[in-house]
């Protein structure tokens, strides 16, 4: 038997002045997610443990039968492992955003939804410029990966949900976090330095690392459900 799963990550919206305070969802026009609904079995699931961040890293884990608090090291090393990524037992995958930050505030979360061909040259040249002990690698689009010895227990914040805040504000914090600053900040000289070679009419202006976590062994589907 086979099995399709739709996830509607997102599609929840938000409410929407000009719609009445409703949100896209509610007033689209839907016909034939009503008729499955009709001829199908409907419910409620709870897909993130208490305790864990609210994301579809968590969700998506869940709704596939793999239990978060058994599996969930963070979103990095899913990213990690998505792009054949090694981890060592010692090391932590965070993710790595291309952001754009003006006037000290982050005003994009993607820099523009830079391309991956855009974005290229920038994770090379931070890679080559910060790297060492830390290895940056070229993910796609503005989802980049950089792999550390150190920063699992830093507290750090998606750039997604801190649109428009200050980027001071939202810096890691915890253990090893003045690394992770430092990595962050030093980048925007990196960054500028290469847009000038390059691409000039890039948005991308820092690195933002968040979503860390330590490898994972996931039991294929024949383990998991034989």
């Amino acid at each position: 038997m086979k099995y399709a799963i739709l996830v509607g990550d997102g599609m929840g919206d938000y409410a929407l002045e000009e719609y009445s305070s409703k949100t896209p969802l509610e007033i689209a026009s839907t016909p034939n997610m009503d008729e499955i609904a009709k001829k199908g079995v409907c419910g409620l699931a709870s897909t993130i443990p208490p305790g864990f961040p609210i994301g579809s890293g968590v969700a998506n884990m869940s709704i596939l039968g793999y239990d978060p608090t058994q599996y969930y090291t963070g979103r990095g090393a899913l990213e990690a492992a998505g792009l054949d990524i090694p981890l060592s037992p010692g090391d932590v995958a965070f993710r790595c955003n291309l952001i754009t930050v003006s006037n000290g505030r982050i005003v994009d979360y993607s820099a523009g939804h830079i391309t991956t061909e855009e974005a290229r040259p920038l994770i090379e040249a931070v890679d080559a410029e910060l790297g060492g002990d830390v290895r940056f690698h070229l993910g796609v689009g503005y989802r980049h990966i950089m792999v550390a010895p150190f920063g699992a227990d830093a507290i750090c914040t998606p750039p997604h949900e801190v649109i428009n805040e200050q980027m001071q504000v939202h810096l890691p914090r915890g253990p090893d976090s003045e690394r992770l600053i430092d990595l962050i900040k030093r980048s925007a000289e990196v960054i500028e330095n290469t847009k000038e070679e390059h691409i000039k009419q890039v948005q991308a202006t820092h690195i933002w690392l968040w979503g860390q976590g330590k490898s994972i062994h996931l039991p294929t589907y024949q383990e998991r459900f034989s």
